[in-house]
């Protein structure tokens, strides 16, 4: 028989940008954690219950509204810790202060408990996630890999056929085609790996179709 797969993932789209809000949790434990909480908390819990998860943290992949502008709202309501992202977002997370620059969304900036840096870890449950700075959308742009699992939660860094938006304050386009092919491509093609907008897709796949960072461009 095959043993059970120790990590499970939900995506909860929320705000008008439909931004992919991943609920990970620890099938031995089911504690998990819940990445880029950006809005629609009601929405949110309710799945938090569905899924009978106790959320030990919330986790940031970087500063921009749609994904992070309630973490620090709900992370008061849990009773848990943000971790998350590289702090070189940190002029984004603290913007969310601005009503001008959140696009209509509610928001509220706050202080990680912990930055993340490339090469950390983070832990829920039994499980153990790596971090991948991963600049170019944003400069504290960070990504959450689970080997075992094959799972990577990307964020805006790369999506089903394309990239993401680099003319954001900070944004570079060499690195975040930099951090997909340097960083993302080695984790292997068999990851599968769910973005920050639209359907998932694995990192194989991407290789061989998408327009901006196929294999095929760069030979």
């Amino acid at each position: 028989m095959s043993q059970p797969t120790p990590l499970r993932a939900a995506i909860v789209p929320v705000t008008p940008f439909e931004q992919n809000c991943s609920l990970l949790w620890c099938t031995k434990t089911m504690r998990g954690v819940l990445v880029d909480a950006g809005g629609d908390l009601d929405k949110l819990k309710l799945a938090i219950e569905r899924a009978g998860i106790t959320v030990e943290k919330l986790l940031v992949t970087h500063g921009h509204m749609d994904h992070c502008g309630m973490t620090g709202i709900l992370a008061k309501e849990l009773g848990v810790p943000i971790e998350g992202p590289h702090e070189d977002d940190r002029f984004w997370i603290e913007s969310l202060d601005d009503p001008t620059k959140r696009y209509g969304l509610p928001g509220e900036s706050f202080e990680p408990d912990r930055w993340l840096v490339d090469g950390d870890t983070v832990t829920f449950g039994e499980v153990t996630m790596n971090v991948v700075h991963c600049p170019g959308h944003t400069p504290g742009h960070v990504v959450f890999h689970h080997p075992e699992a094959k799972l990577a939660v990307v964020g805006d860094v790369l999506f089903s056929g394309s990239i993401g938006r680099t003319d954001f304050p900070r944004g570079n386009h060499q690195d975040l085609v930099d951090s997909i092919t340097q960083k993302l491509w080695p984790l292997g093609n068999d990851v599968t790996f769910i973005p920050g907008h639209g359907p998932t897709s694995t990192f194989g796949h991407e290789r061989l179709t998408n327009p901006f960072v196929a294999d095929a461009k760069y030979r």
